[in-house]
């Protein structure tokens, strides 16, 4: 559960959000739309508590799990590695290098991958945990089309009753994951 009431942000002088609010109960999905600058990773911040907003309240109910815009690997461990540093389950993290069709990869080293395969790892780091709520700001960038299907459908499978926020440009993406579109 997320619920975000009258909260407000600035970045020194420039305000980013002005009252803002955004209410999702379990098993709800948003996705945050607007023009660059809106504020739409500002509130995955905000959620994540790696900012502090200035007013208003918020409340999460539950652990998340996220999906930077950066792919955040390490570069000193392997992908198998990478995706179990974030306390992932080892069994898990396999079924999902198999189902991302990257298991022969999972020996090998990030500076080894294409932009895409990190992508796709980053997305497997966030599923192996244990979460209720999924974050995901443009997760998608750097993949095929193709490639978002499979992995829409992997998400979507993983994620049947949990809370699910994102940022994308592409009204498409939102839909494969079925959530609502919120305009920012």
């Amino acid at each position: 559960m997320i619920n975000m009431s009258n909260v407000s942000f600035s970045y020194g002088e420039k305000k980013v959000l002005d009252n803002f609010n955004l209410s999702l109960q379990k098993g709800e999905r948003a996705c945050l739309f607007g023009e660059s600058g809106s504020g739409k990773t500002t509130i995955l911040r905000l959620i994540c508590e790696l900012e502090k907003a200035q007013s208003g309240q918020i409340i999460i109910g539950g652990k998340l799990s996220v999906v930077f815009q950066e792919d955040r690997l390490l570069p000193f461990k392997t992908v198998i590695e990478n995706i179990s540093a974030v306390n992932g389950d080892e069994k898990k993290c396999e079924e999902l290098l198999k189902a991302f069709s990257l298991y022969e990869y999972k020996d090998k080293y990030p500076r080894s991958l294409s932009g895409g395969m990190k992508r796709r790892i980053a997305i497997i780091r966030a599923l192996s945990r244990d979460f209720d709520i999924l974050i995901l700001d443009e997760a998608f960038n750097g993949i095929d089309r193709e490639n978002i299907e499979k992995i829409a459908q992997i998400i979507n499978e993983n994620t049947k009753d949990k809370t699910l926020v994102m940022v994308s440009h592409s009204e498409w993406e939102a839909e494969i994951l079925r959530a609502k579109i919120v305009k920012i």
